[in-house]
């Protein structure tokens, strides 16, 4: 049912609200209560000084009557009732259900968006806990010294009488161990509380480190654009890159950007946008440069140039993600062991191939992204020496096209919290046993 014939249901709810009866609240407006009646349920328009009188009566703006709940509640809800897989003659309704009991539509959709930070969370941790090798090293550290008083402690326990140079010589080791053991627990709280707090802590990991660089310039350095070379200037301004290895990785990266840039000026790029749309191969040939620059160059460009929002992936051929952008819904694992399924990884196998995809990522919700990649030499091959490849995949949020009826290829962020359970891909069962 289209919003704005749901006015009536908003009248009834609202009026119910305030405690007035249906006689009452045509009374005061000048109608009749069988006219009202059918005002109610939606089966006569209503507009002008009548609405403006009714909203008056019933202390509300006539916009809550005639727009009703905001569009990002409603589409809360749409996600929500796609996720929880309910009827499509149900979730047209939506809108009615907004209208008429909008204090329960704001509690469902934050339980709905509740839910999906949660789902979030476990994902992060997941990743977290198998691959942060800052917290692998502390573990390690950890459990080695508990493992060394254990021994200690387990060889002056079932040993007899020992000579006092070597009972000495244990109760130091167990002094020595337990104090270790004491600053490595402490040290890894503290690195756990700290990044609790911090949320992504990209510290000691240098590509992390110039990530979180990019992310707080939106992915956009105004001082690159036109020509200007000033990189050691950004590096020396950005405290985020702590080590000597971080501002190495950012030297390369953003040199990388300085050259998109200029064989794509901002002015230029902009102008072909709008004349030939968001067509990477087309962009390429028109600026005479190779495929993986203009899939750079897109996911760099400023808010509100060149439509909606645009993630990028780069990846080795290991599979390594030297590089990444999220967006909005698509979960891309801080370390190793991402979906195979991935088109950035389809590209692989088809180095110089440019591949498009539409897919789902799977999740309690199915959200739908345009994908494209291609993997390409680093540089040129000797006779004598195999090309070293890397990936790129340029990540749109879907267009509710023809495309959309097309087949999509559903991927996840890792088996580890996948929950299609049927994937020929999967490597190892999923912690979500009972799925989303």
């Amino acid at each position: 049912m289209a919003r704005d014939t749901l006015t009536g249901s908003r009248i009834r709810e609202r009026r119910s609200i305030a405690g007035l009866r249906q006689a009452d609240l045509a009374r005061q407006v000048g109608i009749s209560a069988s006219y009202l009646n059918l005002i109610e349920h939606n089966r006569r328009r209503i507009g002008g000084k009548l609405l403006v009188d009714i909203a008056q009566v019933l202390g509300v703006e006539p916009s809550m009557l005639t727009e009703g709940a905001e569009a990002a509640l409603i589409a809360t809800l749409r996600e929500a009732a796609a996720g929880a897989g309910a009827p499509s003659h149900e979730a047209d309704r939506v809108d009615e259900f907004a209208g008429r009991f909008p204090a329960w539509a704001e509690v469902l959709a934050w339980a709905h968006r509740r839910v999906g930070s949660l789902e979030r969370t476990v994902e992060t941790l997941s990743d977290r806990l198998t691959h942060d090798p800052h917290l692998a090293a502390s573990l390690h550290e950890v459990l080695s010294t508990a493992a060394a008083i254990h021994s200690t402690a387990s060889i002056l326990a079932e040993t007899g009488e020992l000579e006092a140079e070597w009972r000495d010589r244990f109760h130091k080791n167990l002094n020595q161990d337990s104090q270790r053991l004491a600053e490595s627990s402490k040290a890894l709280v503290t690195y756990l509380d700290e990044s609790q707090e911090g949320g992504d802590d990209p510290r000691g990991v240098p590509q992390e480190e110039v990530e979180a660089l990019f992310a707080s310039r939106g992915h956009h350095f105004e001082e690159l654009e036109g020509g200007g070379k000033d990189i050691e200037g950004l590096i020396a301004g950005a405290p985020g890159l702590t080590s000597a290895a971080a501002r190495q990785v950012a030297e390369v990266t953003l040199g990388i950007y300085a050259r998109d840039a200029q064989a794509m000026p901002l002015t230029e790029f902009r102008a072909a946008l709008a004349q030939s749309g968001l067509d990477p191969v087309a962009l390429a040939a028109q600026f005479q440069t190779d495929l993986p620059s203009v899939l750079r160059r897109i996911a760099t460009l400023p808010e509100g140039i060149g439509g909606a929002e645009a993630g990028l992936v780069v990846c080795d051929a290991s599979g390594s993600i030297l590089y990444r952008k999220a967006i909005p819904g698509f979960a891309l694992p801080r370390h190793g062991e991402s979906c195979p399924l991935w088109p950035l990884f389809t590209a692989l196998n088809r180095p110089l191939v440019p591949i498009r995809r539409r897919v789902s990522q799977l999740g309690r919700t199915a959200a739908e992204f345009d994908c494209m990649a291609v993997a390409t030499p680093q540089f040129m091959p000797d006779f004598d020496h195999d090309p070293v490849y890397r990936a790129f995949m340029l990540i749109l949020p879907a267009s509710g096209t023809e495309e959309s009826r097309q087949d999509v290829q559903p991927v996840g962020s890792s088996c580890r919290v996948c929950p299609r359970g049927t994937c020929g891909a999967r490597r190892e069962p999923s912690i979500l046993s009972e799925g989303f």
